[in-house]
């Protein structure tokens, strides 16, 4: 037959037990210590008080005149029994030196031997002892009484053993009263405080909690997401691994404001708010992260809940998807072109107009090569090269011619290998996107459906929309230009075109040039605006491609 597993009791309820057992036992000591020490206090008491009875009857003139009497106990009976009961003592005794006594309690007593010890008393000292006599065992002093320099008599006063242990057992019922009550409180404070601790640990016992923690740090660990959690005063309680690298911040964080962190002000606003926020795209330094903030709420507001989500390569690849979006456009343009240019020839050819038909498609081929040749000739690194072909097939089809500048030239080999191809396709392709809208924005008038940054142009518009590319690799570091003529930056927007969100095209654009100021700090390199030499907007990268750009993308 097998038997229920009984769980084992919750952590507040063994430590409630334990506080009982301690509160128990502190309480038992003291009153133990109570007892012994208020035991020896009532002995030395009693000491004290029948030593004064007795030196002060040793010392009375009236006992020595009424030794020299014949008839000593006939004056010294009545006088003892007078300071027995004044005192409250249990007997006193006079005696001769030989200890036959001429007081006692009991009259019948009166002329027999003292049970006791004399000797020290005999020899002029005063001396207290613990003796059984005829009242019982006492506590009892013995002292001469004097003559002169004459031993003439002996007084014993005692008190008795019973009355003292009568003493020490009424001052310890008060003493258990007061400890019982002590237990009481004890044990009701114990309670309420294990009380509260119950509420707060669930009522889980220790190996529970253990267990639990175990957990909550393995799944910190585990968890790919940043977790970020605050308290009530905005401060962070808790961050695992992937939060701490997301958010680019240092070991020891844990304690310290979101205010103090040194983030992007728009990330730091979305991680104060009190308001839910949902799948908000923020970005840092180095990463685009999507941040997830849900308040705990229990009566007042607790804190707050943060997930974070890395979505730099995931950004990567919509903006190359794009790219490639784009690039298949251009080509089913360019082939629907083809076809018209090819029926073209063939009907000049039908006309018998064979040398027509040769110069108007050879004017085409030799237009195309002609820049392929001044691409593949000046740039050597075929993802850039790919990469600006694919942009003059789309600019192209937008009216907008892309010219790749004289003194371009990144021979093969030269980029290293530290430095991330996809990046160099967020940096150009993104700026040349921009440069592209803003140039046909110029010359048409009309804000394509892009993400450029067009603005009110000041006199007449060109006739031709023209995009200007700088790509140089020399001298340590990698520079990368693209140039408008278009409308231009404004002074007063030049410092936030960088910001996400930023737009003349209205809300959900503006991320390009955010991600390429990303890119470039990413890779130990600068993004600077300037007015470029046809009027419009002119940006220019500068990437260091030295061993010290990979050291500083690995700080």
């Amino acid at each position: 037959m097998r038997f229920p597993r009984t769980r084992p009791r919750s952590l507040a309820g063994q430590l409630f037990a334990m506080q009982v057992v301690l509160v128990a036992a502190v309480v038992a000591g003291c009153a133990f210590f109570a007892y012994v020490s208020g035991s020896g206090q009532a002995k030395e008491t009693a000491t004290r008080q029948v030593r004064t009875a007795a030196l002060a009857i040793a010392g009375s003139p009236s006992v020595l005149e009424a030794i020299r009497t014949p008839d000593p106990s006939a004056v010294l009976q009545p006088y003892a029994e007078q300071v027995r009961r004044d005192t409250g003592i249990a007997f006193v005794t006079i005696m001769d030196p030989h200890r036959v006594r001429w007081t006692h309690p009991k009259p019948e007593r009166i002329g027999e031997n003292f049970l006791g010890h004399t000797a020290q008393a005999l020899r002029g000292e005063t001396f207290s002892e613990t003796y059984t006599g005829t009242l019982g065992p006492s506590i009892r002093v013995v002292t001469p009484i004097r003559d002169g320099d004459r031993i003439v008599g002996l007084v014993s006063a005692g008190i008795t053993v019973e009355r003292v242990s009568s003493q020490v057992r009424a001052q310890l019922g008060a003493l258990g009263l007061a400890a019982g009550a002590a237990l009481a409180l004890g044990g009701l404070g114990t309670y309420v405080i294990n009380a509260r601790l119950r509420r707060h640990t669930h009522g889980m016992n220790a190996a529970e909690l253990s267990r639990l923690h175990d957990y909550h740090e393995a799944t910190l660990h585990a968890v790919r997401e940043g977790l970020l959690m605050l308290d009530g005063q905005r401060r962070i309680a808790l961050i695992n691994d992937a939060g701490r690298e997301l958010l680019g911040l240092a070991p020891g964080t844990v304690g310290r404001r979101v205010a103090e962190l040194d983030l992007p002000a728009p990330l730091t606003g979305a991680l104060l708010s009190s308001e839910e926020r949902v799948d908000e795209v923020h970005l840092t330094a180095d990463r685009v992260i999507v941040v997830n903030t849900r308040p705990v709420v229990g009566g007042e507001r607790r804190g707050t809940v943060i997930t974070l989500r890395d979505h730099t390569e995931l950004q990567a690849l919509s903006g190359e998807l794009d790219s490639e979006r784009g690039f298949t456009q251009a080509l089913r343009s360019q082939a629907h072109e083809a076809a018209n240019r090819l029926h073209t020839v063939v009907s000049l050819i039908e006309l018998d107009r064979q040398e027509e038909a040769v110069g108007f498609a050879t004017a085409e081929l030799e237009l195309a090569q002609a820049l392929t040749d001044r691409v593949v000739g000046a740039v050597g690194e075929p993802v850039l090269a790919a990469l600006l072909l694919g942009k003059a097939a789309q600019a192209n089809e937008r009216g907008v011619e892309l010219v790749l500048a004289d003194d371009s030239l990144i021979d093969d080999g030269a980029l290293p290998a530290t430095l991330p191809q996809r990046d160099l396709v967020t940096i150009l392709g993104n700026l040349i996107d921009n440069a592209v809208d803003a140039a046909s924005e110029a010359v048409t008038g009309a804000a394509p459906d892009g993400s450029g940054i067009p603005g009110p142009r000041p006199g007449p518009r060109p006739a031709r929309a023209r995009v200007t590319v700088t790509a140089l690799a020399g001298d340590g570091e990698l520079l990368l230009r693209v140039a408008d003529n278009g409308a231009g930056v404004g002074p007063a927007n030049a410092a936030e075109v960088f910001r996400r969100g930023w737009s003349t095209h209205g809300a959900g654009r503006g991320l390009g040039l955010a991600l390429v100021r990303q890119a470039a700090h990413r890779n130990g390199g600068a993004v600077v605006l300037e007015q470029g030499p046809d009027g419009g907007a002119e940006f220019t990268v500068r990437l260091p491609l030295g061993s010290g750009a990979q050291k500083e993308r690995t700080l």
